[in-house]
C-alpha cells in the first residue's frame, strides 16, 4: 500500500516529529510505502508532491490544527485523526486501513 500522511499539532514542534516518526516506523514495518509531510513551527517540510498524491492509496491526516494548503487534497481518500492517535497506536490505524481497503 503506499500511503501520503501530513502531521501537525498546535506548538509545530515535538508532537509533529513524533507522529512522523510513528506512522513512517509503522508503515515499514508492515511492508507499506510512506511519505510524510509535517506542517509545523518552520513551515511546510517534505511537501507532498501531485505525484504523491495520485499515487496513495490513502491519506492519513494527523493534525490537531488547521493545515495550510488543503485543496492539494481534494478528492483523495482520507483517514483524520488527531496527532496522539499516530503518536500512540500507528501501527494499529494502517492495519485498519489496510484491511478497509482490501474489503472496497
Amino acid at each position: 500500500m503506499k500511503i501520503a500522511a501530513v502531521t501537525a499539532c498546535a506548538t509545530g514542534v515535538a508532537h509533529t516529529f513524533m507522529a512522523k516518526r510513528a506512522l513512517e516506523n509503522a508503515a515499514e514495518e508492515q511492508g507499506h510505502d510512506i511519505k510524510v509531510e509535517t506542517q509545523g513551527a518552520t513551515g511546510i517540510e517534505d511537501k507532498l508532491t501531485n505525484k504523491d498524491l495520485q499515487e496513495a492509496d490513502i491519506l492519513i491526516i494527523a493534525s490537531d490544527i488547521k493545515l495550510a494548503e488543503t485543496e492539494r487534497f481534494q478528492g483523495i481518500k482520507k483517514v483524520n485523526i488527531p496527532v496522539s492517535d499516530a503518536i500512540k497506536n500507528s501501527a494499529g490505524l494502517i492495519r485498519q486501513i489496510e484491511k478497509k481497503l482490501n474489503e472496497e
